[in-house]
């Protein structure tokens, strides 16, 4: 006997917590909304995520004149 189609999977929305399931048929995925959706990109632009920079431990003069150089880009 086949099986009939899988359910689609429970996800829960990145902003509102909002489970919605995970299906090519919700364009905002993995957010449940348009709303969501713009509110994250939002945060992006604004810089609230970023990556933390990494402290470099070998703290090197020659790393500190290439820096410093002019002609560096």
């Amino acid at each position: 006997m086949p099986a009939g189609p899988k359910p689609a999977r429970i996800v829960r929305c990145p902003k509102c917590n909002a489970a919605i399931p995970w299906s090519t048929d919700n364009p905002y995925r993995p957010f449940c909304s348009k709303r969501c959706k713009l509110i994250d990109l939002g945060q992006w632009a604004t810089g609230a995520y970023r990556v933390p920079e990494q402290e470099s431990d070998s703290g090197s003069d020659q790393d500190k004149e290439i820096s410093a150089s002019p002609n560096f880009s």
